[in-house]
């Protein structure tokens, strides 16, 4: 229907007073959903149960200030005292089931006194939360994929170190190694280290730990890995293999230079695609018991012309390659395999919308077990953007070669922009409490069939 441009147009100029009284009004109506899943979780309950070991319990227990964290960081919040920007949200204080926030100084005050016990209860409870949804979809094949994240701070946190930081230099800094899920993009698990560590540090016990956990949950299920070159070791190799997992890992050219003649005595390799080519061999470092199937792998790169440039069609292009050994115990072609290594990249995307997103590399605290604790919130506020879409949506009919998520995930901040950062009111017509917001159909759409999902699951 076509309108006229006096139906379209209009002229505002005065300037509207503003007064500021108590109506009740949310700035966060999307985070209905959240409050339909925490119900479902039975969060609350959850976490309750994690500091049932303490025996004084402040009237902001230590459940409701690791809650409001959670909170905290899903509404896209990352400072601490920040939560005075929404300590009088209805919905906010509804889904806590509180009438009144704790103030910034009681949640610091509130991770400052965190210990060991509630931390590994905590990390405990993000684990099985995992697992419960990984049950649900019954997914026929999960490819764990383990790496190191660098958390950096200005000051002195206990258990920080200084160590390899290449975006600040000579910081202080956590690096703790993350068990990410590849088709779901969510983190399983974390094993928290000072900054000062090798990526293999801890590693092989925390993989295998990793693996017992969803293995006895999930019997069923086909289990992979990849890795990075500072997980490659005799130890690890073997450990995954004895528990029937399949793997591959990159190869460090450095440690063997038996790698380097075989590379430049070999003459026939055989082409992936245009790009790749390959050849295989049945080896093993010298110190090592068992052989493996490694994988030649060699990739066509542009070399850099310098010098004055003519036209290109009448200067040849100059071709040279970059190597890499891939090591596996997959039986599967080696382009499948070498696709499925190559997907390993998705874990940074996970990092960095962890980051972005919920604050995974802030440290709000100068106490080790705050910290650890800060860094739980975020995983599960993560996880939790997650698995709300993961009940919303299809997963895709069957796994690609390099093991991309199975759900077409929205970040989290685009679900803040698309449905929880949405104004509402709560008022109580005829006695039944009613959330009233402005009739914009794309809203409307997104927030009842999440809801319908949702009460569909319970």
């Amino acid at each position: 229907m076509k309108s006229s441009k006096a139906e379209i147009q209009a002229k505002y100029h005065k300037i509207p007073v503003i007064r500021f009284e108590d109506q009740k009004l949310s700035s966060f109506s999307g985070l209905l959903i959240f409050q339909v899943l925490f119900r479902q979780l039975r969060l609350r309950d959850h976490l309750k149960k994690c500091f049932e070991h303490m025996k004084v319990s402040p009237i902001f227990g230590r459940h409701l200030v690791v809650l409001l964290l959670i909170v905290h960081l899903l509404l896209g919040f990352r400072r601490l005292r920040e939560v005075d920007y929404y300590r009088d949200d209805p919905l906010v204080l509804r889904l806590m089931g509180l009438r009144k926030l704790p103030d910034a100084s009681t949640i610091s005050r509130a991770l400052c006194q965190m210990e060991g016990e509630g931390v590994e209860k905590v990390r405990e409870l993000s684990t099985s939360m995992v697992i419960e949804g990984l049950k649900r979809e019954a997914l026929y094949r999960l490819t764990f994929d383990f790496d190191g994240s660098v958390q950096s701070t200005k000051g002195h946190a206990e258990g920080t170190a200084v160590g390899f930081n290449k975006t600040k230099k000579g910081a202080r800094s956590y690096y703790p190694l993350f068990c990410t899920v590849a088709q779901t993009g969510q983190f399983f698990d974390l094993l928290h280290r000072p900054g000062n560590v090798h990526d293999s540090n801890g590693a092989d016990e925390f993989m295998m730990q990793c693996f017992q956990k969803a293995r006895a949950a999930l019997p069923n299920t086909l289990f992979e890995s990849r890795m990075d070159s500072a997980f490659f070791s005799q130890n690890t190799l073997v450990s995954l293999g004895s528990s029937h997992v399949k793997f591959t890992a990159s190869v460090p050219f450095e440690r063997f230079p038996e790698l380097k003649s075989m590379i430049e005595q070999r003459s026939r390799w055989r082409a992936i695609d245009r790009e790749w080519a390959y050849f295989e061999n049945e080896w093993k470092p010298k110190s090592w018991d068992t052989s493996y199937r490694f994988l030649f792998i060699r990739k066509k790169v542009k070399s850099q012309h310098k010098g004055p440039l003519q036209l290109h069609l009448f200067e040849p292009r100059d071709l040279h390659f970059d190597y890499k050994v891939i090591v596996t115990n997959k039986t599967e072609s080696a382009k499948s395999v070498v696709l499925f290594h190559n997907g390993r990249g998705t874990q940074e995307t996970i990092f960095g919308d962890a980051k972005t997103d919920a604050a995974l590399d802030a440290l709000p605290s100068s106490r080790l077990a705050g910290n650890q604790i800060f860094t739980l919130c975020a995983m599960m506020a993560h996880n939790l953007s997650r698995e709300i879409q993961m009940l919303a949506s299809t997963p895709a009919p069957r796994s690609l070669p390099k093991r991309p998520a199975q759900w077409a995930f929205e970040k989290l901040d685009t679900l803040r922009h698309r449905i929880i950062q949405r104004a509402g009111r709560l008022t109580r017509p005829a006695g039944e409490l009613t959330l009233t917001m402005s009739a914009n159909h794309a809203v409307q759409q997104d927030l009842l069939h999440f809801l319908d999902v949702l009460q569909k699951a319970a």
